[in-house]
């Protein structure tokens, strides 16, 4: 399934967003603020009692039990059709964080800076859950630029990440996911799945209070970006600082570079999305995230548009770009 929201039976889908048309109108839409366990449980997100399970191998010899030690499958009961679905292969310390866990951490968010839920669902045949919450306020940037700031939380089930939230402003105009990093404020934060994890859960809850002080520095350094102006000259060097040096580049990276250089330099000079604060340093800015989350190539044999989407929030590779085009043009 190309978009990989995961379907437990026909035609059932684990998504649900606020206001807004469901993705690919798959899952469910709801018109009025919910909190994050009422909107899983509409998502078919609750009772998936995650657990694992011991695992073994047939001997080919006798057909009889190996034990394989250390190691357990992780499983969760589908609410819709009973069955029990493999999620992933765990060690012994893993501990399971339940959907239901995942719902109360980000409702405790909720309490503390009125963040209303904006989507939810599951990816990747039940192995990673995600919620979106918006912040309440809008920041204006000069007046003519509005952001709005969003935490994404995201639960592993398979083993392969930490249960972990990030603070990510959002441009409006055209949607574009930021992960910068502030060395003064702190914009993730995450929990390895272990016994004590329940511990860490509370502990984050404490640390909520650093998303206000994210979302303050963020503005702060995004108005002074705005007020900030930079020639195409500029733009150029630090586009070559980020990229690197075509002409200082081996000769297997040069025509890569070139094409990332030459894709953003045609986005600063054309984007229709950066009229309004068109040569500052927080359009070239934007720019890079606009190619980062739009142009990029991806490899995929899925939809491209999906893919994309399903990038700009998890890709690694995508984040540190962002991060390093944030610190050019805000030094």
């Amino acid at each position: 399934m190309s978009h990989q929201i995961t379907e437990l039976a026909e035609g059932v889908h684990t998504f649900l967003s606020v206001r807004e048309d469901a993705w690919h109108r798959l899952g469910t839409t709801v018109h009025e603020d919910i909190n994050a366990l009422d909107a899983m449980k509409i998502a078919n997100l609750t009772d998936w009692d995650v657990r694992k399970l011991p695992l073994f191998a047939e001997s080919d010899l006798d057909g009889k039990r190996i034990d394989i030690d250390a190691k357990y499958a992780t499983v969760f009961t589908n609410p819709v059709t009973k069955r029990v679905q493999q999620l992933g292969v765990v060690g012994s310390h893993y501990t399971p964080v339940q959907n239901e866990t995942h719902a109360d951490l980000l409702d405790a968010l909720v309490d503390e800076s009125g963040a209303k839920i904006e989507t939810l669902g599951n990816l990747r045949g039940g192995r990673e859950t995600f919620i979106t919450m918006k912040m309440p306020e809008t920041m204006q940037l000069g007046g003519v630029d509005a952001v709005e700031t969003y935490v994404v939380a995201l639960n592993s089930h398979d083993g392969t990440s930490a249960f972990r939230f990030m603070v990510t402003p959002i441009r409006v105009v055209c949607a574009n996911t930021l992960a910068a990093a502030l060395g003064a404020a702190k914009s993730t934060f995450s929990i390895r799945h272990t016994r004590n994890s329940g511990a860490r859960i509370a502990e984050a809850r404490e640390a909520l209070g650093l998303t206000f002080k994210y979302v303050e520095a963020f503005e702060l350094e995004a108005q002074r970006m705005i007020e900030q102006t930079i020639t195409d000259a500029q733009f150029a060097e630090i586009t070559k600082s980020i990229f690197g040096d075509p002409e200082k580049a081996p000769a297997r990276s040069k025509l890569n570079i070139e094409g990332h250089i030459d894709a953003v330099t045609a986005l600063w000079n054309e984007s229709a999305t950066l009229q309004n604060v068109k040569g500052t340093a927080w359009a070239g800015y934007n720019t890079i995230t606009e190619y980062a989350d739009h142009f990029v190539g991806v490899r995929t044999k899925r939809d491209v548009a999906d893919r994309r989407a399903e990038r700009a929030v998890l890709a690694k590779p995508v984040q540190r770009l962002k991060t390093k085009a944030f610190a050019a043009f805000s030094a």
